[in-house]
């Protein structure tokens, strides 16, 4: 049976808005990468921190309306308070005390919480779950060669996420755990880690970083897997509040939890690998 001309109409008007939403959706991407290349690349580390206590506060908003949007603004403030003083601690050189810092906010956050008779355990954990990267990031930018284990998390992450989409989107197949990410393919969890081997492999080659083309293929799957888990863990607290996306900050994204969901979960695993090295580790 033939189309009829409204059905065809549909048809282009649907194709048209597809292809639009990915075009703001690369273009966005493209403007916030540029913009934190650049300020990661920078000698000066004042500037780093500025990037990220902005990035901690707009995601610690992001948090507070998800998880209590009656009283988001409060919430909001006191998972920041936790985060930014944890962070500051870790950028003045301690990295050590910026943990404790980042406890014991996170304890006085969830108390809070109590008191405003919302979910206690779920602040506290809002202030761990954006304040541990913050501070594994700033520690690493901070580092002997820190640009280039930044540089390391970010374009991995990057581009296992990108092929992870569009390895997804063009095969697509079985869904990887259809009950909280519906969207995510077997195919494309498979197309983002092969992309984040070969990403780690080319920067291996490009800075020396690494002895060993197999070290930096196992970094490169170790991070990209850390990658995949951090955005299917944030689809599933996605599920758990009730909300599509965490926000509405970058067109074509969502919010800005939506765009670092899993680059905060591979930036401690570089986290973690730069630490090995450190204690003697051969990578």
């Amino acid at each position: 049976m033939s189309k009829s001309p409204e059905d065809a109409l549909k048809a282009v008007a649907k194709t048209s808005s597809k292809g639009r939403e990915l075009a703001i959706r690369i273009v966005s991407a493209l403007v916030l990468i540029a913009v934190v290349l650049v300020i990661t690349m920078l000698p000066d580390h004042r500037p780093f921190l500025v990037m990220l206590s902005v990035g901690v506060a707009l995601l610690c908003i992001e948090w507070g309306l998800m998880m209590a949007p009656n009283i988001s603004g409060r919430i909001s403030v006191a998972v920041a308070l936790a985060a930014i003083s944890a962070l500051f601690v870790g950028f003045l050189g301690h990295p050590i005390l910026s943990i404790l810092v980042l406890t014991f906010g996170a304890l006085c956050a969830g108390l809070y919480a109590y008191r405003l008779h919302v979910g206690w355990l779920d602040a506290a954990y809002g202030a761990m779950y954006i304040g541990w990267p913050a501070i594994v990031i700033m520690w690493l930018h901070q580092s002997n060669n820190g640009t280039l284990w930044v540089l390391f998390a970010f374009l991995i992450a990057w581009a296992a996420d990108s092929a992870a989409f569009l390895v997804g989107r063009m095969v697509g197949g079985p869904k990887l755990w259809p009950r909280y990410s519906p969207n995510k393919t077997w195919s494309g969890f498979a197309g983002g880690l092969i992309a984040g081997m070969l990403t780690a492999g080319a920067l291996s080659d490009l800075t020396g970083l690494f002895k060993h083309d197999i070290s930096a293929s196992m970094v490169g799957l170790l991070t990209a897997l850390a990658t995949m888990g951090g955005d299917l863990w944030e689809s599933a607290l996605k599920r758990r509040f009730g909300v599509k996306d965490a926000g509405t900050l970058i067109p074509g994204h969502g919010g800005l939890l939506d765009r670092v969901d899993g680059l905060m979960f591979a930036i401690v695993a570089i986290g973690g690998i730069r630490l090995l090295v450190l204690l003697g580790t051969e990578i």
